[in-house]
């Protein structure tokens, strides 16, 4: 299964971005065993709509352009559940051994997300009830998704 981290806004270079490419070259070593494919991040310019639910159904069906039918879709949003490391790694697990190809983790622009792109999730993800800023949220997935892949794997790296 492919992993992707799919986030409307540019990350700048600098330590974010630098923190950011490190997690997903630690869990594109650790995933290859486990049979996930690639671990990626692609952007998407932010809608320059001037209302807020134009902008947000414009990122939506940019977001929806990029993604093949069948695939798993995980919003992170602050109406999201929260999840314990070793359940998150549970449905990373449990998505790939049910055949899924893709799995899109989808970090949606300023305004949020579209309410009916929302719908589409397999899981809606939220991580505390704090707002975080979106380059913080893609270095946190980041390093999720890496620590998800060592709970799989039996890597010492995450103590419960």
């Amino acid at each position: 299964m492919k992993v992707h981290i799919l986030a409307v806004g540019r990350l700048k270079d600098g330590p974010e971005r630098q923190l950011v490419d490190r997690y997903i070259e630690r869990a594109k070593s650790v995933g290859k065993q486990l049979g996930f494919g690639d671990v990626s991040v692609r952007e998407l310019p932010e809608s320059r709509a001037k209302q807020s639910e134009q902008r947000k159904k414009e990122e939506a069906d940019a977001i929806l352009a990029q993604v093949q039918d069948g695939a798993v879709f995980v919003f992170l949003d602050e109406r999201g559940k929260s999840l314990t490391s070793e359940k998150f790694a549970q449905h990373m697990g449990d998505w790939r051994d049910n055949g899924a190809r893709e799995c899109w983790f989808v970090i949606g622009g300023a305004d949020g997300l579209d309410k009916d792109l929302r719908q589409r999730g397999k899981l809606t993800l939220n991580f505390s009830n704090l707002t975080w800023p979106h380059q913080i949220v893609r270095i946190m997935l980041a390093e999720q998704i890496y620590r998800a892949m060592t709970i799989l794997s039996g890597h010492p790296y995450h103590r419960s």
